[in-house]
């Protein structure tokens, strides 16, 4: 095996204490190198080897460093994922890419003249419920698709500990953040919709960022509905798709969070599987004869997408989430903000 892609995290709160840390280190084609904390220095009662800098400036300057993983608040992502760029690093930045789409554009037309990967850290194309359905839709297992419906809900009146989520800010809100997996999901499975309408409120006390969306994404004959509110008691499913031989109705059930912030490395032979009870229900015609059954669920792992960035480093193998791709949800974002600004669709 080639030698180990030396890597470095701009930060090690909840994304990098469960959604990366974990993944670099199991994974024998990278080596967790560096980490930038400015106290506490938590990572290394995991890690022991890491290096710790105080400034992501630090980070940028380590020669040693083949890739930067930019999870860091969201406004900051331009500004980092461009400094690691210009360092000569390849970049993942997590979801969103970039607050606008004027940023994107400039940090893929960087990574493309300097021949660096920019990937973005989609994680959800790696749950086991969205997977499942994503499955179900290319076996076609429904006929022609017409409605679908992706939920992604939350209880929680209270204002996040996290301070810089609940700032008026560029880049806040649940649109951003929970709309970035609802839409990068939608867009995987059913490609750039030509027209989106949306409705985004906050709807919690004292809030000052949206924390309720519903977005309505037009296609050909398809409507695809994403939804989100903070202040969902009785869960919804989280997919329900409708099309001309029938219906799957999916939780959202993937238990790789729950694990990894008990400190469980993703490295079991049963790592994110579903219990029987979280298995969505198909309601279709086979043959000519209706089907009611529960199918059994694909295991998550997140270590798939760590496993497409090495391949495509060292083996020049596509990007497993692109720049490009990121940008996507992001032009849907803004498009959907616009267009709850002003009440009317507006086309892509």
């Amino acid at each position: 095996m080639a030698s180990p892609i030396k890597t470095g995290l701009c930060s090690y709160g909840h994304s990098g204490y469960a959604f990366h840390a974990p993944f670099i280190h199991v994974h024998p084609g990278f080596e967790l190198t560096a980490v930038v904390e400015r106290s506490k220095h938590l990572t290394q009662q995991r890690y022991p080897y890491v290096k710790i800098y105080g400034a992501v400036t630090d980070l940028f300057k380590d020669t040693s460093l083949e890739l930067i993983v930019v999870n860091t608040p969201n406004h900051t992502h331009y500004e980092y994922a461009k400094a690691a760029l210009l360092a000569g690093k390849h970049v993942i930045v997590e979801k969103p890419f970039t607050v606008t789409t004027a940023e994107g554009e400039e940090l893929l037309q960087l990574a493309a003249s300097k021949k660096l990967l920019l990937s973005v850290y989609q994680n959800r194309r790696y749950d086991s419920d969205y997977k499942i359905v994503k499955k179900v839709v290319e076996e076609g297992l429904l006929g022609d698709i017409l409605e679908v419906e992706f939920h992604y809900d939350r209880f929680k009146e209270e204002l996040s500990y996290k301070a810089h989520k609940e700032v008026a800010n560029n880049g806040t809100g649940a649109l951003y953040d929970l709309g970035s997996h609802l839409i990068d999901q939608a867009l995987t499975i059913f490609g750039m919709p030509k027209a989106v309408f949306g409705d985004v409120r906050m709807i919690r006390t004292n809030s000052v960022v949206d924390d309720y969306f519903e977005l309505l994404l037009y296609y050909d004959q398809l409507r695809v509905r994403l939804k989100s509110s903070y202040l969902v008691r009785e869960a919804l499913p989280a997919y329900l798709l409708h099309g001309r031989k029938g219906s799957f109705i999916k939780s959202k059930s993937d238990v790789q969070e729950a694990l990894l912030m008990k400190g469980v490395l993703p490295d079991t032979p049963d790592w994110g599987a579903e219990t029987p009870a979280e298995w969505g229900l198909l309601h279709t015609e086979k043959n000519g004869v209706a089907v009611k059954e529960f199918l059994p669920s694909v295991n998550g792992n997140y270590l798939d997408y760590y496993q497409g960035i090495y391949a495509a480093i060292r083996e020049g193998k596509p990007n497993p989430v692109t720049g490009e791709e990121g940008l996507n949800v992001v032009k849907v974002i803004e498009a959907a903000f616009k267009s709850s600004k002003e009440g009317k669709v507006i086309t892509l």
